[in-house]
């Protein structure tokens, strides 16, 4: 008796040991860089030669392209076990043709959806953060099929490759502390209509919980002025209401991905009106802090010629890491970046 009770607590010693010696081991790695680690250009071209394939038809809002790319995209979420913050197999935030019409000077157009997947924060799951970007493109014209591999695309592949890497944070118990919800909006070439519906009409979650809208909006290209050094990024809007997400930002790249960040049109007043034209524009309107990542456009911006054997799948990569990373730390940071520069509603 005395001899099995010895072996039990040497077996219970060993495994405290264990434990001890894992918990250490974790405490010394780094698991932002870690779980960054698994975004790969492979993966991400994998992604956008299906989701930009002509298969899917310019992705055109409310036609059956755009049909098959929400699918596409509720099947990722599904096959990582990411769930629906709307509850069961209801992956879609149904945004209706009415609605659109009303709302658009650009066509008639017929129902369509926002795709919306979420993982729960483990200690304070109230607080959302948003990652976003638009799902559709501008479909067939005269017989030709506008990708959008970059726009948005590139965008879009990336959202899925840091929800994949956050999932496996999850899954090893190492799950980000604010929830963050997976949103790809609908109809933004129409006049960032997904997301306004979201925010005017339908917020899944209270806008004053909302801490942040991370928007990717064409990250796969370079532009003629970047030529010579295309180991850069357009940050928008990052200090605009939130001097916090900036500096955190800021550290982000300097300490995993040493990008440019350019802030040519940082400026509310540059024609180009950058700052207005993408769905983050939305989330400011509410107060919320932002960033809009951006590659600038390109000859084929807009353009049938807008297809995935274009993109820089590296420069994608490292990109997408730099959305992760700030993501990481803006929901893992002990309190909440403050909007300190928010103003009052009229």
């Amino acid at each position: 008796m005395k001899k099995i009770l010895y072996v039990a607590g040497a077996i219970a010693f060993m495994a405290c040991s264990t434990s001890k010696e894992a918990s250490k081991e974790d405490a010394n790695v780094d698991l932002a860089a870690k779980y960054a680690a698994t975004i790969t250009a492979k993966d991400l071209g994998n992604h956008l030669f299906t989701y930009a394939s002509d298969e899917f038809e310019g992705r055109e809002t409310g036609e059956p392209g755009q049909k098959m790319a929400v699918e596409y995209l509720k099947n990722f979420y599904k096959s990582q076990n990411i769930v629906s913050p709307i509850g069961g197999d209801d992956y879609f935030q149904e945004v209706p043709a009415e609605w659109i019409n009303k709302n658009t000077r650009r066509g008639t157009y017929k129902d369509t959806e926002n795709v919306v997947a979420f993982i729960e924060g483990s200690e304070k799951p109230e607080e959302i953060v948003v990652i976003s970007a638009h799902l559709d493109h501008e479909g067939v014209k005269n017989g030709k099929v506008y990708n959008g591999a970059d726009d948005d695309g590139s965008g879009t592949v990336a959202m899925l490759e840091i929800a994949e890497a956050f999932q496996l944070a999850v899954k090893a118990g190492k799950g980000p502390k604010r929830s963050i919800l997976f949103l790809h909006v609908t109809g933004e070439e129409k006049g960032l209509l997904g997301s306004k519906y979201y925010t005017d009409v339908d917020p899944i979650f209270p806008l004053e919980n909302t801490v942040c809208d991370l928007n990717i909006d064409m990250i796969g290209r370079t532009d003629s002025r970047h030529k010579a050094d295309p180991n850069y990024v357009y940050l928008i809007g990052s200090d605009k209401l939130s001097t916090e997400l900036h500096t955190i930002s800021e550290a982000m790249n300097k300490k995993y991905t040493n990008i440019n960040l350019d802030y040519k049109y940082n400026d509310e007043n540059d024609p180009n009106r950058f700052y207005y034209r993408s769905d983050h524009y939305n989330f400011v309107k509410n107060n919320v802090p932002i960033i809009f990542y951006f590659n600038g456009t390109h000859v084929d911006y807009h353009k049938p010629t807008d297809t995935p054997d274009k993109i820089n799948y590296e420069l994608l990569e490292n990109r997408t890491k730099l959305v992760f990373h700030t993501a990481w730390e803006v929901a893992n940071k002990e309190t909440r970046i403050i909007a300190d520069k928010a103003q009052a509603k009229k």
